[in-house]
């Protein structure tokens, strides 16, 4: 299999996984709401939210693994790959025993104190704690191994694992009710089984599969690496932190001038976009691996034209899907939820159209990453994404519109993915023009197609299946443009050879 038919293999396995989890998922809470009941409910995903917050620290490190491995990788380096496995996996368990040990100091003072628990369900919410804890010292150890299926670009199995954890999840759901026993503490303790399933699928796979999987010892603890590794993980950590802190802050921002209903349409603004970033999302980690595997190769412009890849797609992509959602958004809440909070639709609206706006250089922060000259790339890029907090509380403390801070971060966005260019251009030398005209000059005539067609089909259909036509047509519409205009011949060739792999010998010569 070619790298090129690899990507795309590995795309739409993600997206494949995606699509099956997101409709396990909504069953599975339904049924999981209908057993606990809202206040048990409401006390896991309270209890359990705030350890997951911390969970930003773990995809940081993924990505930073993920980074050297491949790197390794490019070069054929072996020896390099399981020095960097083992040291990776030694810091992780540190990092993890650490974490676990003063969360579990907190536990009490958390649930008793901290949170507002009835006290006849404080042991319960204890034990959730504990359980939440035990999950994210799992995920700490597991990611080393997740990221070396990631660098293999074993993009499948990692699918295959994720909707298996779904099943497992939907399992559970449906024989809740039948347990006896405290069914939030039972529902916790299962939850810490499933996580200790995943790894052990991760744990024997890689065992059987990948010599460079080992069992660390200390002994072989590199302090020169370590430090190399924990400094790249530092700033990894710092940009996902930034990115989390612009989003909770806008609603903390939103709540200190309107209060906590304002909230209600900033919350199901953050669920619409999280909905649909799975597209950006998995080109990303399709893309990763063969970005990160080119710069260790040494082979710097095969990595520069993988990261316009990255943005190119990723915006088509989004847009198709974005695009119809944001000229349709009324309809669409008003279908979803019944009665919409007030201002949820322009939230909606104003948080996709930021997200665009991100997907128009993203390939570029994958570059720096490859590269490794991380610190003033992310300390200027992703520093100024939080300006939105004090732009925002300016704007809403003069009078302007509730609507403004959402104004601003799609402003900044914008700015901010413009700033890409000149920074990687400072940074690595990477040519701004052949960026601009591969990327903005391939991506402008699918995008004035697609807000043309859905801004006709909302002014001029009037019929109760408007949103039906508008999403088809969009998406028709904007494909054959995208096919047309954005997709070189050379491009298009690769395509066509990778589906025609999915293809049946027979039905290719019955046809």
């Amino acid at each position: 299999m070619t790298n090129s038919q690899r990507i795309i293999v590995n795309t739409l396995a993600q997206y494949t996984r995606t699509i099956i989890n997101v409709c396990l998922s909504l069953y599975s809470t339904r049924l999981i709401l209908s057993a606990l009941g809202q206040n048990d409910y409401g006390i896991y995903m309270l209890v359990a939210g705030v350890i997951a917050m911390l969970s930003f620290i773990t995809n940081a490190l993924v990505t930073t693994t993920q980074r050297y491995l491949s790197v390794c990788h490019g070069k054929n380096d072996i020896q390099g790959i399981r020095k960097v496995y083992g040291n990776r996996m030694l810091l992780h368990i540190l990092i993890g025993c650490v974490t676990a040990l003063v969360l579990i100091l907190l536990g009490k003072w958390i649930t008793y104190d901290f949170l507002n628990i009835d006290s006849s369900r404080q042991a319960a919410a204890l034990w959730v704690y504990y359980s939440a804890v035990i999950m994210l010292w799992l995920s700490f150890i597991t990611a080393p191994i997740r990221a070396l299926f990631i660098a293999r670009e074993n993009i499948v199995y990692i699918s295959i694992v994720d909707v298996i954890d779904g099943l497992l999840k939907l399992l559970i759901a449906i024989g809740l009710s039948y347990i006896a026993y405290d069914k939030l503490v039972s529902y916790a303790g299962i939850m810490v089984g499933i996580n200790v399933v995943n790894l052990l699928l991760f744990t024997i796979y890689a065992a059987m599969k990948f010599p460079e999987f080992h069992i660390p010892r200390i002994k072989d603890l590199d302090k020169s690496l370590i430090k190399d590794l924990s400094s790249f993980a530092g700033w990894t950590t710092y940009s996902a932190g930034c990115v989390i802190a612009r989003n909770q802050g806008i609603a903390v921002v939103l709540n200190w001038f309107y209060g906590t209903v304002i909230n209600s349409a900033y919350g199901i603004a953050q669920q619409v976009v999280g909905a649909v970033q799975f597209i950006s999302v998995s080109i990303l980690n399709a893309f990763n691996p063969q970005i990160m595997k080119a710069e260790g190769a040494g082979d710097r412009n095969k990595m520069i034209v993988m990261s316009e890849y990255v943005s190119k797609y990723s915006f088509l992509l989004l847009a198709m899907v974005a695009i119809p959602l944001i000229a349709e958004m009324d309809t669409i809440l008003q279908l979803w939820l019944g009665e919409v909070p007030e201002y949820s639709s322009i939230f909606c609206q104003l948080i996709l159209i930021a997200a665009l706006c991100d997907q128009l250089s993203v390939g570029l922060t994958s570059a720096n990453q490859a590269i490794g000259n991380i610190r003033n790339y992310t300390l200027i890029f992703y520093t100024l994404k939080l300006m939105v907090l004090i732009i925002g509380w300016v704007c809403l403390y003069f009078g302007m519109s509730v609507a403004s801070i959402l104004w601003c971060y799609v402003g900044i966005e914008l700015f901010t993915s413009l700033l890409r260019l000149p920074l990687m251009k400072w940074i690595a030398d990477i040519p701004i023009l052949p960026f601009c005209k591969h990327v903005f000059g391939r991506i402008i005539i699918p995008l004035i197609v697609m807000c043309s067609v859905c801004i006709i089909c909302v002014r001029y259909i009037q019929t109760p299946y408007r949103l039906v036509i508008t999403i088809g047509l969009s998406v028709v519409i904007g494909g054959i443009s995208i096919w047309l205009t954005a997709i070189n011949k050379q491009e298009k060739e690769i395509i066509i050879q990778s589906l025609n792999r999915f293809i049946p010998h027979n039905a290719k010569r019955h046809s």
